[in-house]
């Protein structure tokens, strides 16, 4: 860890938006101030923005702009849901452009969650944007969300016959988001235990539910904000991206995806690299969501990318 720190970039911008409704938006800039802008969207929802997440750009060519979601990371207040849904995301990452004072064309990157926000953003300011980094793709729609249970139940039978036992009627994402929200220790520890942790389990030769035996607060808010997004269908229409795909069909896009990925199945990124013309699909020998050879990858191609616009 202290290597890691050690090496990550230094921000030369840090600090709070308010976006209104109770919200404090945290933000990083990197890089060079006068540099092309690249704006990034974390994964979850629930995750966060690091500094190391800057790193696949030269700064010191490019201004990278992270921020972490509504009530993510260091925003506040900290795992919130009110007034927290995505096209809040997308409005505070314009909202964050407009504050810095980013009027030309940015570059967008997003991974996972993030590719999903990021590819929402562009459609809905195709005039805003450059071109997209894109990894882990995640379209949120009726294919994606019915992998999560459906088609993991090919693999992980025992573990989603347990997660559709301990939920009943009230269904799996309705259940254990009454219990990441309820007020009882015990209910919110079953919820992170189960349901949080069954991402860790996709992909998994070895796997085995989580064993936290106590609250992190931080674990905790990203967990309320995944569950509350998840029992809402992400707050977006069925194929809402795939619909609107014409909309940036002129933006040139690199989509990089692990091809035995159990979280994000490799279809989503391979339907979308079909959809946009300007697409270059890379293709990773690699198993899961995240791996090494993933971002060693991931790295590679967007700098290689990026090459274009020094």
């Amino acid at each position: 860890m202290f290597w890691k720190k050690w090496f990550e970039p230094k921000p030369f911008n840090v600090g709070y938006l308010d976006v209104g409704n109770g919200h404090q938006v945290f933000f990083m800039e990197f890089g060079n101030p006068k540099g092309k802008p690249v704006l990034c969207f974390h994964g979850g929802p629930g995750g966060s923005a690091k500094p190391y997440n800057a790193s696949f750009a030269d700064l010191k060519k490019f201004r990278v702009v992270l921020f972490d979601q509504r009530g993510c990371g260091k925003s506040l207040p900290s795992g919130e849901i009110k007034n927290n849904t995505t096209q809040d995301a997308l409005e505070d990452a314009k909202f964050l452009l407009n504050h810095l004072k980013i009027n030309e064309k940015v570059i967008v990157r997003g991974g996972s969650w993030g590719s999903t926000l990021a590819l929402l953003f562009a459609q809905k300011n195709p005039q805003k944007v450059d071109k997209l980094l894109l990894s882990q793709i995640f379209l949120a729609d009726k294919n994606a969300r019915d992998w999560e249970f459906d088609g993991n139940r090919n693999f992980y039978p025992d573990f989603v016959g347990e997660l559709k036992s301990r939920a009943g009627k009230k269904g799996i994402k309705s259940f254990y988001n009454e219990e990441i929200q309820s007020k009882s220790v015990k209910k919110q520890l079953d919820a992170i235990n189960y349901y949080g942790f069954f991402e860790r389990v996709c992909g998994n030769l070895l796997p085995q539910w989580g064993k936290c035996s106590e609250i992190d607060e931080k674990e905790l808010a990203g967990q309320r904000i995944y569950m509350h997004y998840a029992a809402n269908n992400f707050m977006l229409k069925d194929s809402e991206i795939m619909d609107n795909i014409a909309k940036i069909k002129h933006i040139p896009a690199v989509i990089v995806h692990n091809r035995l990925d159990f979280v994000c199945p490799f279809r989503g990124a391979y339907d979308l690299h079909l959809a946009l013309p300007k697409s270059r699909l890379v293709v990773v020998p690699e198993r899961g969501h995240v791996g090494k050879l993933l971002s060693k990858i991931i790295k590679k191609e967007f700098r290689k990318e990026l090459e274009n616009d020094r």
